[in-house]
């Protein structure tokens, strides 16, 4: 069978999109990127918030026109709309053939060949290195998945009712894998999960994330590489975690770190708790241990009993803090979470002018910081050619991580064009609100790095959408 899918959502949901395409193909199907052609079509949905609920829908809707008019004869819709929404999905569109939950991915080849026969609820599933898996991402990078589940009670997040319970990968399962990854091309490995800094606690591991990335760093490679872990929690952030970022060079100097808010009393109502100052001296503790470092944070305004004072506190905390990256998300009021239930909701204009009113400070704090960049010579990872012109390339500093930041854009690439996957020195000389512009300077290596081509592309993918964009 030719199968097409598009992929919404997380670079979570990603890697399940690619473990499923690994599991079709390792069975002898072609995957395509046609939907025209396709004989199936898998939508891989996301459910986090009220606009990716939409979009997963409008998506479901779109693909079941390919059913009615093209040659497609199955449609499956998989991912986190399927766990919420299970037994509505079908009857409001009939269309769809068959549902898969997050745990039962394994069962995509059995939905597309012949559809699915009920079966008891699924056991929490996690992939390992020995998982088929097709990569959607370019070749010179890709997402480690190291953990799966949450087991943190932030009253808005609705995740844990999708994904179960926090588990994690066995160690020698993730090494197995970057070692592939990397001895296949790869540059950059990204570690994720709901929570990347609780990494190993279910296995008794003490700093388990920090010993991880120590044996990461040390995989021996013939070329440069990069190594990034995204989702952490903060009050892991563990000294020994800053040390061993800051002693081994293949690790990013980045961390992403969802604070969510900074008033104390509305942290409470998070169920997260902290607060602004005690961020501050969380934030001048990271800066401190490793110099240089990037760091990103996620807000959410408008949350139930968010007062203007509140708000103020926020605003103020962002100027303060000098984030180099910043995600703003108005409250998504979703019916299963407990924050469903707090009085003091706040309408959607106040959500929307707040939302603008922070991004339009972190934006200033971002032009700012970028403009302190120009005329430094740095090094960058080499994307391929620009979608915006066919007069520029692409790049990446470390400081930017792929999908959810911002870019630099290479005017000059010299007397060969760069390669998709080279490492490069790029004098930055124009700065935007979020992206860079700059010349590559040094001499390009005698050898191709990374191929310059995705391995396959998937139909559509907004992944890494719930935390972009600056």
């Amino acid at each position: 069978m030719k199968i097409g899918f598009v992929s919404l959502g997380c670079p979570k949901n990603l890697v399940d999109t690619e473990v499923m395409m690994g599991t079709l193909a390792a069975r002898g199907h072609v995957l395509t990127a046609n939907p025209e052609e396709a004989d199936a079509i898998v939508v891989n949905t996301c459910s986090f918030i009220d606009p990716a609920k939409q979009e997963s829908v409008d998506t479901i809707l779109e693909m079941a026109e390919y059913k009615r008019r093209g040659r497609a004869r199955r449609l499956i819709v998989a991912g986190c709309l399927v766990e919420r929404f299970r037994g509505d999905i079908r009857a409001a569109i009939p269309e769809v053939d068959a549902v898969i939950g997050t745990n039962e991915i394994e069962r995509i080849a059995e939905a597309c060949e012949h559809g699915l026969e009920p079966q008891p609820e699924a056991a929490p599933y996690l992939y390992h290195d020995l998982t088929p898996r097709l990569l959607a991402t370019p070749r010179h990078y890709a997402y480690i998945k190291i953990n799966e589940g949450c087991d943190h009670p932030c009253s808005f997040c609705v995740i844990p009712q999708f994904r179960g319970r926090f588990r994690s990968r066995r160690p020698e399962s993730v090494l197995a894998e970057a070692r592939a990854l990397f001895a296949q091309g790869v540059r950059e490995i990204n570690l994720i999960g709901q929570d990347t800094t609780a990494y190993g606690d279910d296995l008794g591991m003490k700093d388990g994330l920090a010993t991880l990335l120590e044996h990461l760093a040390r995989i021996d490679t013939p070329h440069r590489k990069w190594i990034r872990f995204l989702y952490c929690y903060p009050n892991r952030i563990s000294t020994r975690l800053l040390d061993v970022l800051a002693a081994h060079d293949p690790l990013v100097k980045y961390i992403d770190m969802p604070l969510q808010h900074a008033s104390a009393r509305i942290l409470k109502r998070m169920k997260r708790g902290s607060s602004g100052e005690i961020f501050l001296r969380l934030l001048e503790r990271i800066r401190r241990h490793v110099p240089g470092v990037a760091i990103r944070t996620s807000m959410i305004v408008g949350f139930p009993g968010e007062t203007e004072q509140d708000f103020e506190e926020l605003c103020q905390f962002v100027e303060a803090a000098q984030f180099d990256r910043l995600g703003v998300f108005g409250y998504s009021d979703e019916e299963t979470s407990a924050s469903y239930h707090l009085d003091g909701k706040v309408d959607r204009r106040t959500i929307y002018n707040r939302r603008r009113r922070l991004m339009a400070i972190q934006r200033k704090i971002s032009r700012r910081r970028n403009r302190e960049l120009v005329g430094r010579e740095m090094e960058v990872l080499v994307e391929g050619p620009s979608p915006e012109s066919e007069l520029l390339w692409q790049a990446r500093l470390a400081s930017q991580a792929p999908d959810i930041d911002g870019v630099c854009y290479i005017s000059d690439p010299g007397p060969r064009a760069p390669q998709q996957g080279e490492f490069r020195r790029m004098r930055i000389r124009r700065a935007h609100d979020y992206d860079l512009v700059g010349d590559l300077v040094d001499n390009p290596p005698p050898v191709a790095a990374a191929p310059a081509h995705s391995p396959f592309r998937i139909i559509h993918s907004t992944a890494g959408r719930p935390h972009a964009h600056q």
